[in-house]
């Protein structure tokens, strides 16, 4: 997949990982494209490992996987977040 396709696939993942978590998420569109790149990539190598497949292109299997990702960052992002304010 060439850059502009990462872009893409990365807000995609991010607007549905945000939608699923709870609460509110002050990030903008550029952090929402980070998380889910970063989502794509956690976990496309957590499938990968598990021997589900990895994100191969924009099919709903490669969504789904960005996604579950991008909600694993989310998640992490926040508990760690949490954690430093006390």
């Amino acid at each position: 997949m060439g850059i502009l396709s990462w872009v893409l696939f990365g807000l995609l993942a991010g607007v549905i990982a945000r939608g699923i978590m709870p609460g509110k998420q002050n990030m903008g569109m550029f952090m929402t494209i980070i998380t889910g790149v970063a989502g794509a990539l956690v976990g496309g190598a957590i499938s990968t490992a598990l021997g589900f497949g990895k994100v191969t292109g924009f099919n709903i299997y490669s969504v789904a996987i960005a996604t579950a990702g991008a909600v694993a960052v989310l998640f992490a992002f926040y508990k760690i977040r949490a954690c430093k304010q006390f």
